[in-house]
C-alpha cells in the first residue's frame, strides 16, 4: 500500500535568472520518469545535497530539505532554484542540448549549479533503477508565491 503525499512549496520571487542548456539525456530521463507517474509530479530525493527535486511538465523545482517556512498557518518548503522548460517542448532533436531558464530564489547558490546538475542526474538514474516505486499513488503539489517583505 502506497501513501499519497501532498506538499506545499513557497516560491520566493527570483533574485537571479539566466539561461543555460542541460544535456538531452537528462531532460529525456525527466520526461520518461514523469510519464510513468499518475499524478503529474515526480519527487526525486537528492540525498547527497539534502535537496528534493519536484518534476512536472513545465519545470523542475529544487527545495532544500532544511528550508521550511510558515505563512497563514500553513507550512511548506521553500523553493531554492527552478529550471523552466519553456523552449524544451519545441526542440527538433532528441539528442541536442535542451535550453532552460534557471531561476535562483535564494542568494548564494551560483556555485552549486554544476553540483546540482551532476547530483540530480545521479538521483534520476537511481530512481529509474528502482522503477517499481514509480507506480505509487499520485502525489499532490501546491506552489504558492512567498509574500514579499
Amino acid at each position: 500500500m502506497y501513501k499519497v503525499t501532498s506538499e506545499l512549496f513557497f516560491r520566493p520571487a527570483p533574485i537571479q535568472k539566466h539561461s543555460m542548456t542541460i544535456p538531452a539525456d537528462l531532460y529525456n530521463r525527466c520526461r520518461l520518469l514523469l510519464s510513468r507517474c499518475e499524478g503529474g509530479y515526480l519527487f526525486v530525493a537528492i540525498r547527497s545535497m539534502q535537496y528534493l527535486a519536484v518534476i512536472d511538465s513545465q519545470e523542475v523545482v529544487f527545495v532544500d530539505s532544511q528550508a521550511y517556512a510558515v505563512h497563514d498557518g500553513e507550512g511548506g518548503r521553500i523553493i531554492m532554484v527552478s529550471w523552466c522548460f519553456h523552449e524544451a517542448n519545441s526542440r527538433d532533436s532528441l539528442t541536442a542540448p535542451v535550453p532552460i531558464e534557471v531561476l535562483h530564489h535564494q542568494p548564494g547558490l551560483e556555485g552549486e549549479a554544476n553540483r546540482l546538475l551532476s547530483e540530480f542526474r545521479k538521483a534520476l538514474i537511481e530512481l529509474k533503477q528502482r522503477g517499481h516505486e514509480l507506480d505509487a499513488a499520485p502525489a499532490g503539489r501546491r506552489v504558492v508565491m512567498f509574500p514579499s517583505r
